[in-house]
This record gives C-alpha cells, sequence and structure tokens, in this order.
C-alpha cells in the first residue's frame, strides 16, 4: 500500500473514531445540573379534540424518552419525573445528545395549541397532564 493511501486510511478511521467518541462520551457524563421532565396532573379546559392537548397514545416512547418516562412515573393523583439529565458545561454534551429539551421544542413546534408557558399539555389514559423540564422537583 503506498504512503499516501496508507495516511489517509489511518486519518479517516481516525476521524470516525473522534466522532464516535464524541456521539458516545458526552451521554455518559454526569455533570453540571440535572434537569427532569415534570408530568403533573392538570385540570382545566384542555381537550385533544381542540387541539389544546396532545394526545400521547399517537407519540413514539423511542422519539420521546424522557416525557414518556415522567407519564409512566405519573398518577392521575400525583407528578411523575424522567431520571435526571445531565446539562454539562458549556453546552457541550447537548450539541452530541438527546435531551428533555429537545422533546419540550419538538412537541412545541408540532402542537403549537398545546403549549403552555413552560411546556404542553398532553392526555395520557385519561389524565392531562402538564409537562415541562424542570430544574428541581
Amino acid at each position: 500500500m503506498r504512503p499516501v493511501t496508507r495516511n489517509t486510511l489511518l486519518g479517516i478511521i481516525a476521524v470516525v473514531i473522534l466522532l464516535l467518541a464524541l456521539g458516545a462520551l458526552p451521554g455518559l457524563l454526569k455533570s453540571g445540573d440535572p434537569y427532569y421532565t415534570v408530568a403533573t396532573p392538570t385540570d382545566g379546559e384542555y381537550s385533544v379534540d381542540n387541539g389544546t392537548a396532545i394526545n400521547w397514545s399517537t407519540q413514539s416512547e423511542r422519539r420521546f424518552p424522557y416525557t414518556s418516562a415522567a407519564l409512566s412515573d405519573a398518577s392521575p393523583s400525583a407528578a411523575g419525573q424522567s431520571e435526571p439529565y445531565w446539562r454539562g458545561p458549556l453546552g457541550f454534551k447537548g450539541a452530541f445528545t438527546h435531551s428533555p429539551f429537545d422533546e419540550r421544542d419538538a412537541l412545541s413546534q408540532q402542537y403549537d395549541g398545546a403549549v403552555t408557558d413552560d411546556g404542553v399539555v398532553v392526555r395520557h389514559n385519561g389524565t392531562f397532564y402538564h409537562i415541562a423540564v424542570r430544574q428541581d422537583v
């Protein structure tokens, strides 16, 4: 193999390994402040029919793991929360990992009628929940 080809292949392999490490490493870092997705049961004038609430049975647990975990932990009489997400210093981690903030933003963009001041409203198993990302639970 020619030296130029070998060096090019080694460079490509090094870049691939570096990118894989950047994708995996931030998820393992538990520094910074913890944030939780919190599902709080709510009373009010919410409805899936008029678009002021999201029907959670149509959403994927794999796409929204933090929100799904909070809803699974919640009951009609008690709030539930997800596992903590550590934001990390300088926002480095957020560029490479999935976060509760990504879920909140995606739901807010897709269902603008269900948006509240700091979250969204969803219906899960017949109960309406206010979903928000909070630092203190």
